[in-house]
């Protein structure tokens, strides 16, 4: 992979920048913003610059301007750029998405394969494992401080899987070595924010596994957590971080299916593969997107008929 864009080139006579990133932000979408509005905010103060998200996980706000992220609407701005980072399409802006459209020009920064090339401007990696890790590929790298670099971290760890996953390649373990060089608590940033559950993320996780239903002799597996369950544990899905990953670990498992109700006959899913399933596939064409390995979509239906249509696009890759 190698990045050519650089941000400054974007950003000559910009005075108002937007930056947006994805409903539900996941670390990536959150160190990526973080990043990249740190940056501005640092070596372009000429800049008048907003970060705006949906509000974000407890665990990510010891980052530099988490206090400054903006999560009301007032849709009466108007950006010269409006960069949306990490999202495959416009829509998963969600209530941002007039910032978007008003803007005079647009960006989209991301690494999704399943990416619709929605923006003005379009600069998508595929192979990278993260956004942050193409958003750090855009900066000066002598321009980057400790901040900047504490978020992009944090981005590259999620969305790597802690460098296990296989979007992860020499250039992802040399620009976290790059990271590290700026004495960033990178021990503290994986522990603290992709391994470290609270006793009742934990007692959810279990139960999932309890539930969880192998099928395909063994090569599939899904687990299903319902609104009452969220609602007796009192967790949000920000709390279901993880039990995806947990499912695609079982050992002779190729394809993992989590599902959790985010409405009445409405489930979010999330989908994992080891070597064979093309996950992003599926999940494109139920109307999702994500990577080859790890991705996601809604469907509307009982919980039955949503593993039954996913189970058929699984077989017939599986063969």
């Amino acid at each position: 992979m190698q990045v050519t864009e650089k941000i400054k080139d974007y950003l000559t006579g910009v005075k108002k920048l937007g930056i947006g990133g994805h409903i539900r932000p996941d670390g990536d979408c959150v160190g990526a913003g973080l990043g990249l509005y740190a940056y501005v905010r640092k070596n372009f103060p000429e800049i008048e610059v907003r970060l705006y998200l949906q509000p974000i996980a407890e665990k990510f706000k010891f980052l530099k301007y988490s206090e400054e992220i903006v999560s009301a609407v007032d849709h009466n701005e108007v950006y010269d750029l409006f960069i949306l980072l990490d999202s495959s399409d416009k829509d998963r802006l969600g209530e941002f998405e007039p910032y978007f459209d008003q803007a005079k020009r647009t960006i989209c920064i991301d690494h999704h394969i399943s990416n619709n090339k929605y923006a003005s401007e379009n600069i998508v990696y595929p192979t990278a494992s993260s956004t942050s890790e193409v958003v750090y590929d855009m900066l000066e790298e002598s321009l980057v401080d400790y901040d900047t670099a504490c978020a992009l971290y944090l981005g590259i760890v999620h969305d790597s899987g802690a460098f296990k996953y296989s979007n992860t390649s020499a250039h992802t373990m040399n620009v976290a070595g790059r990271l590290m060089e700026m004495g960033i608590p990178f021990t503290q940033i994986i522990d603290n924010t992709f391994y470290s559950k609270t006793y009742v993320q934990n007692q959810v996780l279990g139960r999932a596994l309890l539930e969880s239903i192998l099928f395909f002799n063994g090569k599939c597996i899904f687990s299903v957590i319902k609104r009452d369950i969220m609602e007796f544990y009192n967790i949000t899905s920000k709390d279901l971080d993880g039990v995806v990953e947990q499912l695609r670990i079982t050992k002779g498992v190729e394809c993992a299916i989590f599902l959790y109700e985010v409405a009445e006959l409405e489930y979010k899913v999330s989908l994992r593969s080891n070597e064979i399933v093309d996950v992003s596939r599926i999940a494109t064409y139920f109307g999702g997107g994500g990577h080859i390995r790890a991705a996601g979509f809604n469907m509307k239906g009982n919980m039955y008929d949503v593993i039954n249509n996913i189970s058929q696009q699984i077989e017939k890759q599986l063969g």
